[in-house]
C-alpha cells in the first residue's frame, strides 16, 4: 500500500532585516537566498526606518541611524522581481513609533512614497533612548528602577502607538523592552499587567491589526515576544490575526523558534498565520 503523502506546511517569516538596517549583518541578497533555500513561501524584509531615533541625533549623524531608504527600496524591489513565481518576497518596513508630529509626518510620507507591502509598528524607545541600551531601567543615581514601573511605562507607549496615523499592519514584538531588562525575572506576562494588556489587545482587535509572535525571545523564559500568556489572552478576547517573525538580522537566525511558535499557537487554538500583503491579509494554515 502506498503511504499517504504528508502535507508540507507553507512557511512564512515576516519581519526581518539585512545590513541595510544599522544593526543588520547579512546582505539583502544573502537573506533572500537563505529564505528561499529553506523553502520559505512568504518572506518579508522590513528594514528599520528609525525616524524615532533620528529625532534625537544631530543632522550629521542621521544617516548612520536609519536605513538608506532609496537604496533599500531599489534593491529590494529588484530582488522581488527576481524571485517572482518562486518565492513571495514582501518589501516592508519597520517604523519605530515616537509621539512627535514631525516624526509621524515623516513616516506617513515614507508610506506614501515607497508603498511598502507591509509595515511593522514597533516601540523601541522609552521616549529618549532604545531599551537595548538599558538606560530606561536605571535612575540617574544608578539605582535599578522597579520592574513594574518600567514595564507599565513601556506598555503605555505600545497603547499610544496603536493610534499612529500611518497605515501599519503588524503590532511588532510587544515585550521588546523585556529582552534587555536587567531583572532576574524578565518576564512581561499577562497576569502582571492585566488591565494594560486588555486595553492593548482589544484595540488591536478593533483596529483589525495583526499581533506579531516574534521568535527572538533572546533570554526570556518563553520562546517568543509577545509572551505566550499574552497571546493566550488575545485568543480568549477573540483575536485571531497573528504573524510569525524570526526578526532575523543575519541568515543564521532566519526561522528561529518557528516550530515552538507554531506548536503553542496550535495548542491555544489558532488555525492559521496571517501574512499582510499590500493591504490584503493572506491566511496560511498551520
Amino acid at each position: 500500500m502506498e503511504k499517504a503523502k504528508t502535507k508540507q506546511p507553507i512557511l512564512t517569516d515576516v519581519h526581518n532585516h539585512s545590513n541595510f538596517s544599522p544593526d543588520g549583518v547579512s546582505t539583502l541578497t544573502e537573506m533572500a537566498a537563505e529564505a528561499f533555500a529553506r523553502g520559505v513561501a512568504y518572506y518579508g524584509i522590513s528594514e528599520h526606518i528609525n525616524y524615532d531615533v533620528c529625532f534625537f541625533v544631530p543632522e550629521k549623524d542621521k544617516a548612520n541611524e536609519t536605513t538608506n531608504e532609496q537604496a533599500y527600496n531599489l534593491a529590494a524591489r529588484k530582488l522581488q522581481r527576481e524571485y517572482a513565481g518562486k518565492m513571495e518576497m514582501l518589501v516592508g518596513a519597520e517604523f519605530g513609533y515616537l509621539k512627535d508630529s514631525e516624526t509621524l509626518k515623516a513616516y506617513c510620507e515614507y508610506a506614501e512614497k515607497y508603498r511598502p507591502d507591509f509595515i511593522v509598528n514597533s516601540i523601541h524607545l522609552d521616549g529618549k533612548t532604545d531599551y537595548y541600551l538599558r538606560h530606561a531601567f536605571y535612575e540617574k543615581d544608578g539605582s535599578l528602577r522597579e520592574k513594574k514601573t518600567v514595564y507599565a511605562e513601556y506598555l503605555s507607549l505600545v497603547k499610544e502607538s496603536l493610534s499612529a496615523p500611518y497605515p501599519y499592519d503588524i503590532v511588532g514584538h510587544i515585550g521588546y523592552s523585556a529582552r534587555y531588562a536587567p531583572y532576574p525575572d524578565k518576564g512581561m506576562r499577562y497576569e502582571d499587567f492585566k488591565e494594560e494588556f486588555d486595553s492593548i489587545l482589544t484595540e488591536i482587535i478593533s483596529r483589525e491589526k495583526i499581533l506579531e509572535v516574534n521568535g527572538s525571545a533572546q533570554g526570556l523564559a518563553g520562546c517568543t515576544v509577545t509572551d505566550e500568556s499574552v497571546v493566550r489572552r488575545y485568543f480568549a478576547l477573540g483575536g485571531r490575526e497573528v504573524s510569525y517573525a524570526s526578526d532575523a538580522h543575519q541568515t543564521i537566525s532566519l526561522m528561529r523558534g518557528r516550530e515552538e511558535v507554531i506548536a503553542f499557537l496550535k495548542e491555544i487554538g489558532f488555525t492559521y498565520i496571517t501574512v499582510p500583503c499590500r493591504g490584503k491579509k493572506i491566511k496560511i494554515e498551520i
